[in-house]
């Protein structure tokens, strides 16, 4: 069965490895011309660690990334909400990790090369179409650095990771658009002393008032102790323009929002001020759709099931769709079309799941919720708003929904 991968990405990548592990070969086509550690950080949940670890990569992230120890939520003054530990200090086996994305996405990448040789690995190919009959499926490409027609690839199957504006998708889903309500987004890392216990992943605030997503992915930077502290700044306003996602941002059109955020254990406009790099992003989805699979082609990752950006979970379902797939294409005895159905029908309605969790009652809700509950005002006592108990019901069905649960880790 030849399988074609459209997307080198961590959804294309971590399937080509899930595939050399069960003795399957494919080709990974990649848009950029050249592979570079691009991106801010990214939160590796433990039902992401579970599939990197299966990969083999355990080591090699936690020898780079740093292993959260709590996650803790508070309203925009600073007054403290709800804490929870995290991780292995949560009973999971596996670490809740930090890290730079473009680290992950190296070692992906390097794991991929070696593993499947250079050979199997195509970067700058720009997919502009499918084609297919009864004999198989064409992928044309053109050279993203030139834009000049490449040769045509010819595949018994052919797996869409090219992410939330894939051209695969396009054909199959035309008048599609992403859906925008009205939430921007902008991400920087900052040179920064270790906030709380220098592990703590924290939630700030809710959208409709400004919300901060702070959490460290370097330690140790200097002999200072600084480390590399990632945070998402974002906001909910009716009339809100879409961020443009292909520019650097502009700390000039949000820092007004933080100006006051100032607390004893953490300066979020110095936070700001003090980023090494910015980048902006539209928070878009598109709604769920009843198929993914199209005879011969099928979607994964982004390309699939695109989801808010809340809760860490976009990359964490792209490699669970990962290891499904591969799963169905090695146990189907070379039916690919067979597979990449059975596949659909295990991930399709679970991820939309999420995609409609992360719009209503996302893990910042517990923000919101509280908000709601004080009127948005600070508040003398939090136990008198809401019980520390319903605040962890909160945490807890948005685990299950996610597929993260301790319960859920355990038994899968």
């Amino acid at each position: 069965m030849k399988i074609t991968i459209v997307g080198g990405g961590i959804g294309g990548l971590s399937l080509a490895l899930a595939l050399h592990q069960r003795g399957l070969a494919c080709e990974v086509f990649e848009t950029v011309p050249e592979v570079r550690e691009l991106g801010v950080g990214i939160t590796l949940l433990p039902h992401a660690m579970r599939e990197l670890a299966a990969l083999g990569l355990q080591p090699q992230l936690e020898a780079v990334g740093i292993a959260n120890e709590e996650s803790v939520f508070f309203n925009r003054f600073g007054q403290f909400i709800y804490r929870e530990p995290r991780g292995r200090h949560a009973g999971y086996a596996l670490p809740e990790l930090g890290i730079p994305r473009g680290k992950l996405h190296r070692l992906l990448y390097e794991a991929a090369l070696a593993r499947l040789g250079a050979g199997a690995i195509h970067t700058d190919h720009r997919c502009t179409g499918v084609q297919q009959d009864e004999r198989g499926a064409t992928v044309h490409f053109t050279q993203t650095s030139s834009g000049a027609a490449l040769p045509s690839v010819q595949a018994d199957v052919v797996i869409a990771c090219d992410g939330v504006n894939s051209a695969v998708r396009c054909q199959f889903y035309p008048e599609e658009k992403v859906a925008f309500a009205g939430i921007n987004t902008w991400r920087g890392v900052t040179r920064y002393k270790p906030i709380l216990t220098g592990r703590s992943y924290m939630r700030v605030g809710s959208i409709d008032t400004g919300k901060m997503v702070i959490y460290p992915i370097v330690d140790k930077l200097d002999d200072a102790g600084n480390q590399l502290v990632n945070w998402v700044a974002e906001i909910q306003q009716g009339k809100a323009v879409m961020n443009d996602w292909n520019r650097e941002g502009d700390r000039k059109d949000f820092l007004d929002i933080f100006k006051d955020w100032r607390f004893p254990w953490l300066d979020v406009p110095a936070l700001i001020a003090n980023a090494e790099q910015i980048l902006e992003y539209p928070m878009v989805d598109k709604d769920p759709v009843p198929q993914w699979t199209f005879g011969r082609v099928t979607l994964l990752g982004d390309a699939a099931h695109p989801m808010y950006p809340r809760g860490s979970n976009g990359s964490a379902q792209a490699l669970i769709d990962g290891r499904v797939l591969a799963e169905q294409l090695a146990s189907h005895g070379g039916d690919g079309q067979a597979a990449l159905l059975a596949y659909e029908k295990l991930r399709l309605a679970p991820t939309a799941n999420i995609v409609l969790t992360n719009r209503s009652v996302p893990p910042d809700f517990i923000n919101i919720k509280v908000d709601e509950l004080s009127g948005g005002k600070p508040f003398a006592n939090i136990d008198a708003l809401i019980s520390q108990q319903e605040l962890r019901e909160i945490s807890e069905n948005y685990k299950k929904v996610a597929g993260f649960s301790l319960d859920s880790q355990k038994s899968g």
